[in-house]
């Protein structure tokens, strides 16, 4: 059995503390974000496959992020209110984190380490970066920043983990 993101606890852009161990049973979209980025729209496709998916038990969650050509200028609240206003964004939305680096979270050291998750090896290098996790909490596969989330690749790995 690989290892699982249900040992995190996360901290929710209201900065509530969120045990990643609510999330059992479910399948995860673990997502980089910025508001300012030339990918930015993807949050608009998030949405559509949360949409499309939630009812089967997927998860998107959204981890703002300033570690790339600064595109994360917002904090707290105005993230929220930026990602529902401009793209009514439903999914949940957590505290904005390092995701590279030495200061990395310690949930994104561990979905981009191998050794860490027994799966990928692939820490993101860009905005928009995208993890998907199983209903045990085993990392499964990534999605470089280029792959949007409702394509078919993303939408055919999600049903996969779904149905299983």
């Amino acid at each position: 059995m690989q290892p699982s993101i249900h040992q995190f606890t996360i901290n929710n852009i209201e900065g509530e503390a969120v045990p990643l161990s609510n999330y059992k049973g479910k399948v995860l979209l673990i997502v980089n974000t910025a508001s300012q980025c030339g990918f930015t729209p993807q949050l608009e496709d998030m949405e559509e496959i949360y949409r499309d998916f939630r009812a089967e038990g997927l998860e998107i969650l959204a981890f703002p992020s300033n570690d790339f050509g600064g595109q994360e200028p917002l904090e707290g609240a105005e993230i929220q209110q930026f990602c529902l206003r401009k793209f009514e964004a439903d999914f949940p939305i957590m505290e904005k984190s390092h995701v590279k680096g030495a200061k990395a979270s310690e949930l994104f050291q561990f979905l981009g380490d191998h050794k860490q998750n027994g799966a990928v090896n692939a820490k993101p290098n860009w905005n928009f970066h995208k993890y998907l996790v199983n209903k045990n909490g085993e990392v499964v596969n990534y999605f470089l920043p280029i792959t949007k989330p409702n394509s078919n690749k993303v939408k055919k790995a999600i049903q996969k983990e779904l149905n299983s």
